[in-house]
């Protein structure tokens, strides 16, 4: 078994590499520039999130879809993901982290375009769609979207399942002394709960979770940093000098190059808002909405909340309480954040054992979606196969909510890292190759200011 981790935790380092750090952060930044910077307009996208398209096609509301991948990205990678960075890169991966999700809109922007522009129907009128429909229909690269679609399937199963059920056992046991296995087992039964009602049963549980667990962990990371306010700007500052300087030093923090902070704060910049990632385009394309411009502007908003909100407020608790309070170890990464809420009297363990619990609970709601769809595309829309391709992969899914409750949490992470990037390489192609077909339908909508047009394009039926 540690012949495997270490094999593995190399095949994730040579992953993310500067290859990939190049292509991530590359696409961010050519999108952002030849899309005249579009988050600028978050402001009329968290707007348009909240208002609904009644009488447009679709599963569920724009909300409902953004609830949903907010949902599947709101997990454990703001809360332990990005301590782990910290631990890992010191106090610049958060920087970096931040980064990935500013200039990670725009990328997110694009997907939920392709997303709707290239969506789908099934003969029950259920919608279809992502980066395999989009490779498929607009690439023409169906060898590409069958590539996608596996490695979303796997990739399921380590981001969006294991780590999350990992992460809320660990805690629950750590804290309450609760048994792994009983964790696992309640955990397993309630998220069988739902799943088993498809996008509307989990996007209904999602509507109401997600602004619940948000506003509780927000708030609860602005009375800590109201604590830590006299240590808050040489937090930030430390921030910004350890992200370009080779070595990170101060307080409670260990030596780190720049390499290791730029390479730890983007990849979990991706595995918390995931975009480039390709899963939140899957349930976008399911959204009631009058053209793809419009839900763009809803998907971006998801990595606005999720990285350039919470993962920075996140980023800002550890750095300034390992500032404020140097005997904290800095260098395991749950135990960094648990360390950092102790210093919260009285309801600092409530609040990250809320926040844990309910960010994981729901990215496992999230992710059984996306790991669903790709299964259905992988049957060529087969009526008959699809419907039992997806009941065993049901069944998988609920069996490693259990037994991800039990396994080492660093094996976990490497290897969801791995299926990140390997899920992420073909639908940042899509992006890249169909980048003017982006440029084409954002100037028809928004750059025209023609946004409440409905588009005339009726989804093929498959």
């Amino acid at each position: 078994m540690n012949s495997a981790a270490l094999l593995i935790e190399k095949v994730s380092s040579a992953v993310w590499g500067w290859p990939m750090i190049i292509l991530l952060l590359g696409t961010h930044l050519f999108m952002t520039i030849r899309l005249r910077f579009p988050q600028w307009w978050v402001g009329k996208a968290i707007r348009l999130s909240v208002s609904k398209d009644k009488h447009s096609h679709g599963d569920v509301s724009q909300f409902g879809a953004l609830a949903t991948a907010l949902a599947a990205t709101i997990g454990t990678g703001n809360i332990v993901g990005v301590a782990t960075a910290v631990a890992l890169g010191g106090p610049g991966a958060v920087f970096w982290c931040w980064i990935t999700g500013v200039f990670g809109m725009a990328t997110k922007y694009s997907e939920g375009l392709l997303a709707v522009k290239y969506r789908a129907k099934t003969a029950d009128g259920r919608m279809l769609g992502g980066p395999m429909f989009a490779l498929e229909r607009g690439l023409h690269a169906k060898w590409l979207a069958i590539i996608f679609a596996i490695f979303t399937a796997i990739a399921a199963f380590g981001i969006g399942n294991t780590v999350q059920a990992n992460s809320i056992s660990m805690l629950l046991n750590q804290t309450y002394g609760l048994s792994p296995y009983l964790v696992g087992g309640v955990l397993a039964g309630l998220v069988l709960l739902v799943i088993v009602f498809g996008v509307k049963g989990i996007s209904k549980v999602c509507s109401t979770l997600v602004p619940f667990m948000a506003f509780f962990y927000v708030l609860g990371c602005l009375v800590i940093l109201g604590m830590n306010w006299s240590c808050l700007g040489e937090s930030i500052r430390l921030i910004c000098r350890s992200a370009f300087t080779t070595r990170a030093a101060g307080g409670g923090f260990i030596g780190s190059t720049v390499l290791m902070a730029c390479r730890f704060g983007i990849a979990r910049g991706l595995f918390s808002n995931e975009s480039g990632l390709g899963s939140a385009p899957i349930v976008a394309a399911a959204a009631q909405t009058r053209n793809p411009v419009r839900q763009a502007l809803v998907s971006s908003t998801g990595t606005f909340w999720d990285t350039v909100v919470v993962c920075a407020l996140t980023g800002l608790v550890l750095v300034s309480s390992i500032v404020a309070h140097p005997e904290i170890d800095s260098t395991q990464g749950a135990a960094l954040t648990k360390a950092a809420f102790d210093k919260l009297p009285y309801v600092g363990d409530l609040i990250l054992s809320v926040g844990i619990v309910t960010f994981a609970f729901s990215t496992i709601l999230g992710w059984s979606y996306y790991g669903e769809r790709a299964v259905e595309y992988l049957t060529g829309h087969n009526h008959k196969a699809g419907k039992i391709a997806i009941a065993a992969y049901r069944f998988i899914w609920i069996v490693l909510v259990f037994a991800g409750s039990v396994l080492s949490l660093s094996l976990v992470w490497n290897l969801s890292d791995i299926a990140n990037a390997l899920m992420a390489i073909p639908n940042l192609i899509a992006i890249l190759l169909l980048s003017g077909v982006i440029v084409n339908e954002t100037r028809k909508y928004l750059w025209n200011n023609r946004l409440d047009e409905d588009s005339n394009e009726e989804p093929p039926i498959v």
